[in-house]
C-alpha cells in the first residue's frame, strides 16, 4: 500500500485536472437527516474522473511509446479522458469505439484530436480490435481501470476528499465499474483513516464487484445492463479486484429507478445533470440511510461524470417519480358495467392519477393501468392496495416490474383473442442500421410475429417487446436461434404484466 500512496502523492493529474469542489446537498441533507456532500467530478473538463488517471499513466510512459502513440477501447468517459490527455501532451491517440456509440461522443473525441475507429457492436469486440492494433502498429495500450498509474491517478480524489472535509466522515460512496475509481479512493483514504467507511455502488444488472466480492473471486457476468453505460462492465479488473477485496467495507446494488431519482436529487441541489453512472453515489447513500438508519452523520458521494445524452433524460424523468416511491403502477379489474370507474376513483381517494390506459375487452371485466401519485412512498401505496381489495378489486404492483414499466404502460389493451402459440420476449437491439432486419431474417422459419413494440428510450440500444408464434414442438429451434442471435433478451411470457393486458389466450 505504501507504494500505492507514493504514486497517488506524485501523480501527474493537475496539468489537466482541477480540484473538484466538495458540496453540501442541502436539501437531501435535510431529508435525510445526515450531512451529504457531494465530490464534483462532473465538473473535470471532459465531465468525468477518467482524465485523471488517462493522463496519468500517459504522462510517465516512456519518450519512444509517447512518439508511437497510444490507443485504448472507450465508448465514452474513458475515450475523452484519452485524447485530452494525448492532446495536452502532443502525441496521437488511437480511440476504438463500438459502432452504436453515440454521435456525440464519437465526436467528443476527435474534437480532442483523437482519431476514432468505429468497430463491433459491444465494447468487448472494441477491446479485442483495439489490441490487435496495438500489437500491429506497436502502440501503448491505456487500460480504463486494471493498471496501477490509473488507479494512483484517480486516488487523487481521496487526497482532496481529506483535504477538503478533515472533521469526521461515516462513510464515502463510489460508483463502480472496472474498480479503478474505488480502488484509488479506497487505497489512500483507509491508508490514513481506516474508521471511513469505503461503500461501493453498482447497478442490479451490472454488479460485478459485489458478486466478486461475494464470491472471493472475479466473476464474469453473462451480460450486464446498459442504463449506466459508464459501469456496465461484465468483469473487474484483476489488480482493482485484489485492493477492493482488502480495502472495500461493501458494495450497494441499487435499481434503474432508484438512480434515476438519484439524479433529480442531484438536480434540485446542483441544476447540474448526471449520468446515470455518476449518481450511483448518492443512490447507495439513500440505499444505506433507509437501510441502516444512520442520522447526524457525514456522508460523501462522488458524482463521477455528467457525460449523458439529452434524449436520455425522459426516461430518468418518467423513471425519477418511481424511484422515490412517489408514484405507483397499479393493475387493477373492474367490473365492466356502469359506474364502475367512478366507484373505482372513489376507492382511490382525493390522489392525483398519473396514468390511466383502459380499453374495452369483453362484457364481463375491464383491465385497467393506473399510475397513482404518492406523497407517503411505500406505506401510502400498500394503503391504497388494501383499500381496493377491500371494495373486493383484484390488485397488481407492477411498481416494480420492468415490462410493465418500460412497454406495457405505453400499449395496454392489446389483447388478441385467438392467437395461438404466443410467446413474449423482451430484446435489447443494437441501435444501428440492419439489427432489426437480422432479427426479422431469422423469423423465416414460418413464426408469425404477433405483438410488437420498440420504443428509444435514448440509449445505446433499443428495447424492444416481441410476441411470436412458435409451436411447441418448435420451441427448441426458437431457443437455438436467439441463442445464435446473441442480442440480450429475457422472456416474459410468464409476466403478469402481459397475461393481464396481451395475452391472447384464454
Amino acid at each position: 500500500m505504501q507504494d500505492y500512496i507514493k504514486k497517488i502523492l506524485t501523480a501527474r493529474v493537475y496539468d489537466v485536472a482541477i480540484e473538484s469542489p466538495l458540496e453540501a446537498m442541502n436539501r437531501l441533507s435535510r431529508r435525510l437527516n445526515n450531512r451529504v456532500l457531494l465530490k464534483r467530478e462532473d465538473l473535470q473538463p471532459v465531465f468525468s474522473f477518467k482524465l485523471r488517471g488517462a493522463y496519468n499513466k500517459i504522462s510517465k510512459l516512456p519518450r519512444e511509446a509517447l512518439d508511437k502513440g497510444v490507443i485504448c477501447a472507450s465508448a465514452g468517459n474513458h475515450a475523452q479522458g484519452v485524447a485530452l490527455a494525448a492532446q495536452r501532451l502532443g502525441i496521437k491517440a488511437t480511440i476504438v469505439m463500438p459502432r452504436t456509440t453515440p454521435a456525440i461522443k464519437v465526436q467528443a473525441v476527435r474534437d480532442r484530436g483523437g482519431k476514432t475507429v468505429l468497430y463491433g457492436d459491444t465494447y468487448d469486440e472494441a477491446y479485442q480490435h483495439a489490441r490487435q492494433l496495438e500489437a500491429d502498429k506497436g502502440l501503448t495500450f491505456i487500460h480504463p481501470y486494471d493498471d496501477p498509474d490509473v488507479i494512483a491517478g484517480n486516488g487523487t480524489i481521496g487526497m482532496e476528499i481529506l483535504r477538503q472535509h478533515p472533521d469526521p466522515i461515516e462513510a464515502v460512496f463510489i460508483a463502480v465499474g472496472g474498480g479503478g475509481l474505488i480502488a484509488g479512493v479506497a487505497t489512500y483514504i483507509k491508508f490514513l483513516r481506516p474508521d471511513i467507511k469505503i461503500i461501493g455502488v453498482e447497478p442490479d444488472d451490472a454488479a460485478s464487484m459485489h458478486e466478486a466480492l461475494k464470491h472471493d473471486q472475479r466473476i464474469t457476468l453473462d451480460q450486464v445492463g446498459i442504463f449506466a453505460d459508464g459501469v456496465a462492465v461484465r468483469q473487474v479488473g484483476e489488480e482493482t479486484f485484489r485492493l477492493a477485496r482488502d480495502l472495500v467495507d461493501e458494495v450497494i446494488v441499487v435499481s434503474t429507478d432508484e438512480i434515476c431519482a438519484a439524479i433529480k436529487d442531484i438536480f434540485d441541489d446542483t441544476r447540474s445533470i448526471a449520468e446515470p453512472a455518476g449518481a450511483l453515489g448518492v443512490a447507495g447513500l439513500k440505499k444505506h440511510v433507509a437501510r441502516t438508519g444512520v442520522s447526524d452523520a457525514t456522508l460523501i458521494a462522488i458524482n463521477c461524470g455528467a457525460n449523458i445524452n439529452f434524449d436520455r433524460l425522459r426516461h430518468v424523468a418518467e423513471r425519477a417519480e418511481l424511484g422515490e416511491r412517489r408514484e405507483a403502477l397499479l393493475a387493477v379489474t373492474i367490473p365492466e358495467r356502469p359506474g364502475s370507474f367512478r366507484k373505482f376513483c372513489q376507492t382511490i381517494g382525493k390522489r392525483s392519477i398519473t396514468e390511466f390506459n383502459y380499453r374495452y375487452a369483453d362484457d364481463h371485466d375491464a383491465q385497467v393501468f393506473a399510475g397513482i401519485q404518492l406523497s407517503e412512498g411505500e406505506e401510502e401505496k400498500n394503503r391504497i392496495i388494501d383499500a381496493l381489495r377491500e371494495q373486493h378489486y383484484p390488485v397488481v404492483d407492477m411498481s416494480d416490474n420492468e415490462m410493465a414499466k418500460l412497454h406495457v404502460r405505453y400499449m395496454v389493451g392489446g389483447h388478441a383473442p385467438g392467437v395461438r402459440d404466443e410467446i413474449l420476449y423482451r430484446f435489447q437491439f443494437p441501435e444501428r442500421p440492419g439489427a432489426l432486419l437480422r432479427f426479422l431474417t431469422g423469423m423465416a422459419h414460418g413464426w408469425n410475429i404477433s405483438l410488437f413494440h420498440y420504443r428509444n428510450h435514448g440509449s445505446d440500444h433499443g428495447r424492444v417487446l416481441v410476441g411470436i408464434q412458435v409451436p411447441v414442438a418448435e420451441r427448441p429451434k426458437f431457443y437455438d436461434y436467439i441463442h445464435e442471435l446473441g442480442y440480450p433478451c429475457f422472456e416474459e411470457t410468464g409476466n403478469p404484466a402481459y397475461r393481464l393486458f396481451l395475452d391472447g389466450r384464454s
